[in-house]
């Protein structure tokens, strides 16, 4: 199975060799058929700590490395 790869915005930077990202989706609403954007914080593995608040960044599924944190920074 193919790993996800995601895109968001960086939100917080705080913990150590670890970025916590805003990923925002748009989906169509099933009955009033209008666009809602639905967004979720995902925990993602910075291992040199490179990433800052506001940059753009895509995100990997990867093995766990902790009980949250199950993505890994590729750019």
């Amino acid at each position: 199975m193919p790993k996800r790869i995601l895109s968001g915005k960086v939100v917080s930077d705080k913990a150590d060799k670890t970025i916590t990202v805003l990923v925002e989706r748009r989906i169509m609403h099933p009955i009033y058929k209008k666009f809602v954007t639905k967004s979720k914080k995902i925990k993602a593995h910075d291992k040199n700590n490179k990433f800052k608040v506001g940059d753009d960044v895509e995100i990997i599924e990867a093995v766990p490395f902790s009980k949250t944190k199950m993505f890994e920074v590729i750019y």
